[in-house]
Parts: C-alpha cells; structure tokens; sequence
C-alpha cells in the first residue's frame, strides 16, 4: 500500500510515492501483546503469521475470530484464541513495541531472545529453481518498485515459480504475512528481499519452511540456527549467483 507525498528539488515540487506504514497492535483475548510498525495490508495473513511465527499458536484452528479495527492511531487486530493457545502467551509474557527493522523487542531475557528452533524437513534448491524466483521477484514487489521502501516474502515451488508474494515496510512482517497466507505445506522454498537475520530463520523454521533464500546476507547465528534445524539457507541469491550456507560445527565435523 502506498500513499501520496510532495517531494521539493530545488524550486520544483511534484508529487511522490511512499509506502504506507502505521502501527498495528495485536490483541489477544483482549489483552495487548505487542505492536509493531508495518504496511496495513494483508493484516489477516499478518495476524495469523505472527501468531503462528511467534509460537503463541500452533495451528491456524487455534485461531477462533479475528476482528480489524481501524482508527486515526494505527490498527487494532483483536484475535480470540483458544485457552490452551492465551495460556501460552501469560506462561511467556512479553510486552514488545516493534520496528520495521526489530524483530525481538521487548524480550525480557537473553533465554527468551534466543528460543529453541523446531525441526525442519530440509528443502533441496536447483541452480536454476533460484534463478528464476529471483528474475521474477520484482514483478510480485509493485509497492516496492513504486517506492523502493518495502520488502517482499515470496513462496516458490521447487523449480522456481513464485505462487504468492507479500510485502511490508518490516522484512520481519513480509514474512509473516506470507506464512499466514501460505496454505500448503507441500514442498517449496520461501524468498525473501531481505538479509536472513536469526528471527527470520526462527519465523521460518517455526512455520515448517525447509529453505529459506535470502537477496542479501546470512548473519553467524542464523546460519547456526539453519543448520541446528536442518534447514537449506542460501545468501546473496542475484541473478547469477548465490551462495549455501553450513555452520563451523558442519564444517569441522
């Protein structure tokens, strides 16, 4: 989603694109539990995604009702869950106030900022299964070429073909948006316009993605967290050329 904005060079002022960026609170059962900054669109896929990305559920029937309340402040999405599901969110309460680019905060301990990654089935990726996912990622980005300010998530098939792409101002949201939106499990490999930063790792591990591919780079302790998972993690993924990733532990073994 973008908006309208006046842009002055020199003397002459015309008129710009912007993406569009407000806060979003999450509400659970009634009780506020993070907000963060992102791109109002998509804001089911977003609420389902970060409920399953966070751990707060752990199927999308644990989500009863979700309810979109829009105002002069931002967004409110209010999510009925199931008890066993809240109970889980007041066993690890958190109060986190997010950015476009801050994925952990508000964690309350260095054991709640790095939390165990589930197991994932590792996804093989072909040369040119990555090469024809990137030539056509632009083309599922329209927020990001008209303003250059928003990432995008997309969900690819195993020989490369983008089925569904979401965006946002925050890479972190892009992704959870497309795990809200993604239905089948099948075989595949999530891209994304980002780096591959541990909580995108985290997100992705968490939603069953085997391989996650990255336009930029892999930070030491979301390749530690791939392999400890079992997952495909590829960086610096251009057109012709990208690069898999394995932890020192692999390595030496």
């Amino acid at each position: 989603m973008s908006t309208r904005a006046w842009v002055i060079k020199g003397d002459q002022r015309s008129l710009d694109l912007v993406v569009e960026e407000c806060p979003v609170a999450l509400e659970y059962n009634g009780i506020s539990h993070a907000v963060m900054m992102a791109t109002p669109t998509d804001l089911e896929d977003f609420a389902l995604g970060f409920s399953l990305s966070e751990g707060i559920i752990e199927d999308p029937d644990q989500v009863y009702q979700l309810d979109i309340e829009r105002t002069s402040n931002g967004v409110t999405l209010a999510i009925e869950i199931a008890g066993a599901a809240f109970d889980r969110i007041k066993r690890r309460r958190r109060q986190m106030t997010g950015r476009s680019g801050c994925g952990l905060c508000g964690a309350e301990s260095l054991a709640e900022a790095i939390r165990p990654v589930p197991s994932v089935a590792a996804q093989h990726l072909e040369g040119s299964a990555i090469e024809n996912a990137i030539q056509a990622l632009s083309q599922h980005q329209p927020d990001g070429r008209a303003t250059g300010a928003s990432h995008v998530a997309a969900w690819c098939s195993p020989d490369g073909r983008i089925l569904m792409a979401r965006e946002d101002v925050g890479r972190h949201n892009a992704l959870d948006k497309l795990i809200g939106a993604r239905k089948d499990h099948g075989p595949g490999f999530a891209l994304i316009s980002s780096r591959a930063s541990y909580e995108m790792v985290h997100k992705a591990c968490t939603a069953g993605i085997g391989a996650l591919v990255a336009v930029s780079a892999p930070t030491s302790l979301a390749i530690d967290m791939a392999d400890q998972a079992g997952m495909t993690l590829i960086g610096f993924a251009r057109p012709g050329r990208y690069q898999r990733y394995d932890s020192l532990e692999r390595i030496n073994a």
